[in-house]
């Protein structure tokens, strides 16, 4: 029986959920119908295989029986992305065959994740107390909705790591609790660690604390896990340790929380409760007859490392289209015949599968200096390749004078200027407004030898102070050229309304020359 476990828990091998199509795709290439449970050498493949891609790291293994395997085995079941049958054999649920098949993994591990429940199949064998009975994502969002729970006058409402740590994944056992977990963090905020019981140890960790020194610290990670589970879906951000609901979220936000979703029955049953937790966006019922699937062939075999290559690479560049250096390096890669690899390419992936780059070039936005250079270049493909600009990255060549990223449009006949700030909410200071107006603007011969005029500015961040509208507005005012600012997260939504329609030179024109920043509402194509 596995220890009982007093507060809500999830498994983090990796603390984000980037890594997650990846690791699937591997897992799948490994373990598909093969007898997962209690087949060490399998497990250990498992692990090799995710050290090979970088995955894991590389490191003495404590007991050489696979267990590192078995954590990452161990995180994507509990996001509902394969069951076993009774006799151990591995399956992909919709869920995990949908990302291995490249649909956007954002769009599907958000259901994994708002529909994660207290009890699973995984909550109850490693132990967490039955006497939770919650989605605790839905749970989480619907705090974040409650004005009762703003910082201040002005500011969305928000939760910190030690407020979730300590006292929702501690005592919110379900939703009836919802008015009280509204009250305790109130107090909580007034009172500190004062306001938690006196026998809070011995009745929530038990023999589970280890460091003394900071006895809170496994419920501020497991807080924190969950706080980065939330940003992946995209539907939050984070100011330093405090999670919000931007505004441009909220309606999304709260047509989720409006439609009804009710608890899976009968986790102690794997296979059923997985399959139904484990349904992708585009169904509603799993009913897949897997035992008249058959044996899997070496050729199958081939397909999914073709399969594990690709998302290996598509999550670390966009990737718009099957090309033929694609084709090439996944061959070589694999060792899989070219033909093979590229009917597999252009049958599975025909339009690339760019949602897998998204999910990381919307963290990048959120970085700060540690990845700023990543996110312009990130930005300068994305303008290149699903946009069709000539578009350049300028950012950091030790010159104030040059923008991020400067892009040329034929078509029309303008060029433009892009600038990336990778904070949750950017404000134009004093400099930055000169630095656009006078170096950016002033002295555009400096770094472009186009003769085209320039149409636009614009800013990329992550998130954007209150005043930004008029801070927009003074630039434009003072340098004589259109601009806007947009957020990460609508820009992606940019990006996947380009898969159905494109964007002409025209249209992106209008959009990025509002003059202020850019909403859902202004981005139809």
């Amino acid at each position: 029986m596995p220890r009982r476990c007093n507060y809500w828990w999830v498994t983090r091998p990796k603390r984000k959920l980037n890594s997650i199509p990846e690791v699937l795709s591997v897992f799948a290439a490994v373990s598909l119908e093969n007898q997962w449970n209690g087949d060490r050498t399998l497990h250990i493949r498992f692990e090799e295989e995710l050290e090979k891609a970088k995955l894991k790291s590389v490191g003495r293994r404590r007991d050489a029986s696979g267990s590192g395997g078995r954590t990452y085995a161990a995180w994507l079941r509990s996001l509902g992305l394969y069951f076993t049958d009774p006799v151990g054999k591995v399956y992909l649920t919709l869920a995990g065959q949908a990302i291995v098949d490249g649909k956007p993994p954002v769009d599907v591990l958000t259901r994994q994740v708002l529909e994660y429940q207290f009890p699973s199949a995984f909550s109850l064998s490693v132990g967490v107390d039955r006497r939770f009975r919650i989605k605790p994502f839905r749970f989480l969002l619907r705090l974040l909705m409650d004005d009762r729970l703003s910082m201040g006058e002005g500011q969305p409402p928000s939760l910190g790591q030690d407020e979730v740590g300590k006292i929702v994944c501690t005592e919110a056992e379900s939703e009836k609790d919802y008015e009280r977990m509204v009250g305790r963090l109130l107090r909580y905020r007034e009172e500190g660690d004062a306001a938690l019981s006196g026998t809070f140890f011995e009745e929530y960790l038990g023999q589970r604390v280890i460091d003394l020194r900071d006895p809170y610290e496994k419920l501020r990670e497991i807080a924190n896990t969950m706080f980065n589970w939330l940003e992946y879906t995209q539907l939050i951000a984070r100011d330093k340790d405090r999670m919000f609901i931007p505004d441009e979220k909220k309606a999304r936000v709260r047509r989720i929380l409006d439609t009804p979703s009710h608890l899976v029955a009968r986790p102690e049953d794997e296979e059923t409760f997985q399959r139904r937790y484990g349904l992708d966006p585009w169904h509603m019922k799993d009913t897949r007859n897997l035992i008249a699937t058959g044996s899997v062939s070496s050729r199958a075999i081939d397909v999914q490392r073709i399969r594990a290559a690709f998302i290996q690479k598509a999550s670390k560049h966009p990737v718009s289209q099957i090309t033929t250096d694609l084709v090439d390096a996944i061959a070589r890669d694999t060792g899989a015949d070219r033909r093979l690899v590229e009917d597999t390419l252009m049958t599975t992936y025909p339009h690339g599968a760019i949602g897998g780059f998204l999910a990381n070039y919307y963290e990048m936005a959120f970085k700060g200096t540690d990845k700023a250079t990543d996110f312009e270049k990130a930005t300068t493909d994305l303008m290149r390749d699903v946009f069709h600009y000539d578009a350049t990255h300028l950012g950091q060549t030790g010159s104030k004078s040059a923008p991020d990223i400067l892009l040329i449009s034929d078509d029309e006949g303008y060029q433009a200027i892009i600038d990336n700030k990778a904070y949750s909410r950017y404000s134009i200071t004093g400099d930055h407004h000169n630095r656009m107006v006078h170096n950016y603007i002033g002295k555009l011969d400096t770094y472009s030898s186009s003769a085209y005029p320039l149409a636009f500015f614009a800013y990329v961040a992550g998130g954007f102070a209150p005043s930004i509208d008029k801070q927009l507005r003074a630039e434009v005012n003072e340098g004589g050229v259109h601009g806007s600012g947009i957020t990460v997260s609508v820009f992606i939504d940019m990006i996947k309304k380009s898969e159905q329609t494109a964007y002409t030179h025209a249209r992106l024109r209008d959009i990025f020359s509002l003059d202020r920043q850019i909403t859902l509402e202004d981005i139809e194509p």
